[in-house]
């Protein structure tokens, strides 16, 4: 009897505990492009060993509940064979969520980073820990690491879109993660010097105390207009081009900033879906300012929002 009471307290802490996660994951490995000769059998394991480590693992100090957990993807393509046991690999994020009385979520970072490097030999230990980012082995900690920066960039914008600055704490943990990168050969995306599009300067964008107006626009565009659609659909433009006009403001000031194409990547359809319904005066000044800040989608905008 001691030991079925023991079982269902288990039972329970381990429900508990699962509704204490903040992530809803799905990892996938594909390594098609990878030489046959290679046993795919370790890419599966390493699937399945990193969905373990992103949604068992505690990423803050809030309890969530099931319905509240951030959905989110990581693509990791094997492009090639570094060296024994060692890859290269291109990784796609994604991550949405809900807005306000819809059954719509609203994508919070759609993004390709193309500089994964890292050594597994299968069934190796999978973990990550805050205080030692870099392990005994810079390339068997790098895959890690860079999944880490992500989970915390990823919660870091959810807390952003939901209050002002919420998402402070955890873009000060990705900086920790930037400052205590792996270094080594093959390794790069952690230092300013490996481009202008990397985790270095992603996380300096939204760190930097002069761009503070990065995080109004994404309070603004998430919660004070996405999740006003339903209620107000008029105040809710308004707020949507408020928003657009202080990221046109941001970008004129600093051009070239990694956040405004990395903010705005896969926001088309949604921007256009919401001014096609707008006055004639909102349409105008929505496809001049989204015409200037989204070149590639430049000319759609110039169309549908005539």
């Amino acid at each position: 009897m001691l030991k079925k009471i023991s079982a269902i307290i288990f039972s329970l802490f381990l429900l508990h505990d699962s509704h204490a996660q903040e992530l809803q994951a799905r990892i996938t490995v594909n390594a098609s492009h990878v030489n046959s000769t290679v046993d795919k059998k370790v890419f599966v394991t390493l699937q399945t060993q990193l969905n373990n480590l992103l949604n068992n693992r505690k990423w803050s100090n809030d309890k969530f509940e099931a319905n509240e957990k951030i959905e989110c993807s990581f693509l990791i393509n094997i492009e090639s064979i570094l060296d024994v046991n060692t890859y290269k690999a291109t990784l796609i994020i994604q991550a949405a969520r809900p807005v306000y009385n819809s059954s719509y979520k609203a994508a919070l970072i759609n993004f390709q980073d193309p500089d994964i490097e890292f050594k597994y030999i299968e069934f190796q230990p999978l973990d990550f820990n805050d205080n030692r980012v870099q392990g005994t082995d810079a390339l068997a900690s790098n895959l890690t690491a860079c999944l880490a920066y992500y989970a915390y960039m990823i919660l870091g914008l959810d807390y952003d879109s939901f209050s002002p600055k919420g998402g402070d704490v955890y873009f000060q943990k990705a900086l920790n993660v930037v400052n205590n990168a792996p270094e080594g050969n093959y390794i790069s995306g952690w230092r300013a010097f490996d481009g202008l599009r990397n985790r270095y300067w992603l996380n300096e964008n939204l760190i930097n105390s002069r761009n503070n107006i990065i995080h109004d626009v994404i309070y603004s565009y998430y919660r004070a207009a996405l999740d006003k659609m339903y209620d107000n659909e008029k105040e809710a433009r308004t707020n949507m081009l408020q928003a657009l006009t202080q990221l046109d403001a941001f970008d004129k000031e600093t051009p070239n900033t990694m956040f405004v194409q990395f903010f705005l990547q896969t926001k088309a359809d949604e921007l256009i879906g919401i001014f096609k319904n707008g006055t004639g005066d909102e349409k105008s000044k929505a496809a001049d300012i989204l015409s200037r800040l989204d070149v590639a989608n430049s000319l759609r905008y110039k169309q549908e929002l005539k």
